[in-house]
């Protein structure tokens, strides 16, 4: 069973948390891994590309000379792929990137990047954290406390207004709740902090 050490919001150790072995014990999979960043970037794609085909673009309606007897080459429309402002052949059209995964392998990614924070000792967890009004200085301090570096996700039990407004203008740093954590926030940001409240909240629903 990992264990990591178990801080407060001074920055000191006040004991130790046991993990799950199922959450963040596991081998990671790097395959899961590639597959729920891959869904994760493919899901935020706008898909609004658009290009127009040759008989979409306007105009070109008529043959523009007769078919023999010119000199020239054979065209029955300025707006043939061939011409200047006209249409696109196989071009681009507005679609969606987004796929689903297997239930299974969206809990193993995640599983696998928690347990790679655990290895890299990348995951601090804290006691408590809460502050009494918002105020980026005191969260501040409290990342100088733990020592973390400057790109953090913090993953809390429960919305916490004051935590998220003071972490809202620091650079790199991202609040959410335990029930919105997923892999490629995790892989994204090079220090992972979890409240107790939210580990257990984790293992209660992904450690089954």
């Amino acid at each position: 069973m990992p264990t990591v050490p178990l801080y407060d919001q001074e920055g000191n150790v006040i004991g130790e948390l046991d993990l799950s072995d199922k959450l963040f014990g596991i081998e990671p999979h790097a395959d899961a891994l590639h597959r729920a960043v891959v869904l994760k970037l493919a899901s935020e794609r706008q898909g609004t590309h658009a290009t127009k085909t040759r008989g979409e673009v306007r105009g070109g309606g008529r043959k523009p000379w007769r078919q023999k007897g010119t000199g020239r080459a054979r065209h029955g429309s300025i707006r043939s792929p061939l011409w200047v402002g006209g249409g696109v052949t196989h071009g681009p059209k507005p679609r969606e990137y987004g796929f689903t995964l297997p239930k299974k392998l969206r809990r193993l990614a995640l599983a696998s990047a928690l347990s790679l924070r655990v290895r890299e000792s990348k995951l601090w967890a804290l006691d408590r954290l809460s502050l009494e009004r918002p105020r980026t200085k005191e969260m501040v301090r409290i990342f100088r406390n733990l020592q973390l570096p400057s790109k953090v996700l913090v993953v809390l039990g429960e919305e916490d207004a004051n935590v998220e407004l003071s972490a809202r203008n620091l650079p790199g740093v991202k609040v959410v709740t335990w029930d919105r954590t997923n892999t490629y926030d995790i892989l994204n940001h090079e220090a992972l902090v979890a409240t107790v409240d939210a580990i257990r909240k984790l293992e209660e629903v992904f450690a089954r």
